[in-house]
């Protein structure tokens, strides 16, 4: 018996009698009749490099750390890592493959549901949904997720869409700033001709103004001098030549002034179009090139999907006729067999009822033999035997009745007699001419069913005698 004590670490596992399943403590008695295993709990950094495909099946490569260790917080959940796992070392290849397995099938089936617009900018998110599946797949372990860090998703070689995205982000962002310069500088420009502009109009209009004041007093002095003359009209002539004379100074510096000022607009306006011409096409040569390269991902997965559509269909076809196929030979197999089983059973039928008839020749045969031997070989007292016992002679003459019935003769016998005869020489006359009428009818006999007349009656005329 021995006292364990694990470190800040470390727990202990004990087995063995007295302890219904597993025992975990940081100090204990251990009985001789006891397992002791001590298992650390410190957490492990874990760092993969996932290979993963979006839903336009683009592939891309995801560098992922992750701290993850047993779930000290939960006694079942270290129950179950102390069952599972503490045999293995942490650093094993077992354990290893373990985790990555989880991690890398949770981020390909997460990842394949997103496009790369969506992985790209929705990083954060992205990271988020990874560690809640793969955490959900490792409580089964008692393992739990410290830490999970993805960085910056890098391209496959011969894909390269982050490098193409970053690019396009980049010309955006400094054909923006190309665009605000140029606003910034084309306002400058405007409200410093609006300033001069408007500097030459007031001094324009202060100096008429001083030239108005000026011709005034000039006038008034020449009124002064002139007043003994009391020209009084050609005062005023004077000074409504010099008012206009000043008006008209002051259109020409108000159209000069307005003149100067339309045409540094108009400069100003050709300028700043000129460069956001420039900006455009500088603009649309990069949409261009971010198009053709969205294009070809679009058709490249485009295509891609439809061949393997295509060998789907295609196998499930072949599969489809290879079933068809192997029902067509089991019912040509099933009708032939059953064919073949009609076939015996009309045969056997026809071989019992050759048998039949063979078995009734044979005890035909056996009785015309033992009859022929009863009469001593005498084949006409045999035939005659047969027909008698068979009711021939009966069918004949029933028949014969039957005709001369259908045929309705009338026949009349007259008897005159005479005086020399008596009554018995009548009668015997009758019998006489009844007896005439026997050899026709044996001679019809004869001649229906090849039997001559017994021995005691005669013979018939050109008949040989039976035998």
């Amino acid at each position: 018996m021995s006292y364990k004590i694990a470190r800040a670490s470390e727990y202990l596992a004990i087995t063995g009698g007295g302890i219904k399943d597993i025992k975990l403590a940081k100090s204990s008695w251990v009985l001789p009749w006891q397992s002791c295993t001590v298992f650390d709990v410190s957490p492990v950094n874990y760092t993969f490099e996932v290979q993963a495909m979006s839903s336009e099946k683009l592939p891309f490569v995801i560098p992922a750390v992750f701290t993850i260790g047993p779930r000290v917080d939960d006694p079942h959940a270290l129950l179950l890592y102390a069952m599972l796992m503490s045999q293995h070392d942490k650093h094993s290849n077992h354990v290893n493959e373990l985790v990555q397995g989880v991690i890398e099938g949770e981020t390909r089936v997460l990842v394949a549901s997103m496009t790369m617009e969506e992985v790209f900018k929705g990083t954060k998110e992205f990271k988020k949904e990874v560690f809640e599946k793969v955490q959900l797949e490792l409580n089964q372990f008692g393992l739990v997720i410290y830490n999970a860090n993805v960085k910056q998703l890098v391209d496959v070689p011969g894909h390269e869409y982050f490098s193409y995205l970053g690019q396009k982000t980049q010309m955006e962002a400094a054909n923006q700033a190309k665009i605000d310069v140029a606003e910034a500088k084309m306002k400058g420009e405007v409200g410093a001709k609006e300033r001069t502009g408007l500097t030459i109009q007031n001094a324009a209009k202060i100096d008429a103004e001083s030239k108005i004041i000026s011709t005034q007093r000039k006038g008034e002095g020449t009124k002064e001098e002139i007043k003994v003359k009391s020209e009084v009209q050609v005062f005023q002539n004077e000074k409504e030549a010099l008012v206009a004379k000043a008006d008209a100074a002051l259109a020409i510096q108000k159209a000069a002034l307005t003149k100067s000022s339309r045409v540094a607009e108009v400069e100003a306006a050709k300028a700043v179009a000129m460069r956001e011409a420039e900006l455009q096409t500088q603009v649309e040569k990069m949409n261009a090139l971010t198009r053709t390269e969205k294009l070809k991902a679009e058709f490249l997965s485009k295509a891609t999907v439809e061949y393997e559509t295509k060998v789907q269909e295609a196998n499930w076809e072949l599969y489809n006729k290879q079933k068809k196929a192997e029902a067509v030979l089991y019912e040509k197999q099933k009708q032939a067999e059953a064919t073949k089983a009609a076939a015996d059973a009309a045969f056997y039928a026809k071989q019992r009822e050759a048998e039949g008839i063979v078995a009734m020749a044979n005890a035909q045969g056996t009785y015309i033999k033992t009859l022929l031997g009863a009469v001593n070989n005498d084949y006409s007292a045999m035939r005659d035997f047969l027909m008698i016992n068979n009711g021939v002679y009966q069918d004949i003459a029933k028949t014969n009745a039957i005709a001369i019935k259908d045929l309705q003769p009338k026949i009349s016998v007259w008897n005159q007699g005479g005086a020399d005869q008596g009554m018995s020489g009548g009668g015997m006359k009758d019998i006489a001419g009844l007896y005439k009428m026997l050899p026709p009818v044996l001679d019809t006999v004869y001649e229906q069913t090849g039997m001559q007349p017994p021995a005691w009656i005669g013979t018939l005329r050109g008949a040989e005698p039976s035998r």
